[in-house]
């Protein structure tokens, strides 16, 4: 079996990005202390006990990941179209209020939608506040 281990992040504002991933999607924090205390270089939110986001903030780091990667001048990867997050019903309810308090746009992705998993009952796409477009979606329980 093949998971993801990890998926990068560019961001223009690391302490925005952490505050929207933790507070609004409510992810946990992973290095936060240790990025804050200049102790790591970048901090990192789970999405479970397999998978983080890594948030890299594009100014600091893209010429550092530039020399590994063998990307682009301005990527340092090739960019993605989007990153999708499956859960239940409950975690998508709660998410997608969450979303809609903190006044960002939602965008039906409809129903039925085919993915990993089969085909999801709904899904719905949003931006994070660096533009990284991101989608929810949950399946029949």
């Amino acid at each position: 079996m093949v998971d993801i281990d990890h998926v990068v992040l560019w961001v223009d504002d690391t302490e925005r990005a952490l505050k929207f991933y933790v507070n609004v999607l409510g992810l946990e924090a992973v290095r936060a202390e240790d990025f804050s205390q200049g102790k790591a270089r970048f901090p990192s939110v789970r999405l479970n006990d397999r998978t983080i986001f890594d948030i890299m903030n594009r100014n600091d780091l893209l010429s550092l990941v530039q020399d590994f990667t063998g990307g682009g001048k301005d990527v340092g990867g090739t960019p993605i179209n989007h990153v999708c997050l499956s859960m239940n019903l409950y975690e998508y309810t709660a998410i997608s209020m969450r979303l809609a308090e903190h006044g960002v746009a939602l965008s039906s992705g409809g129903e039925n939608a085919f993915g990993a998993q089969g085909h999801a009952l709904r899904s719905t796409y949003f931006n994070d506040p660096d533009g990284n477009v991101l989608e929810i979606r949950y399946y029949e329980d």
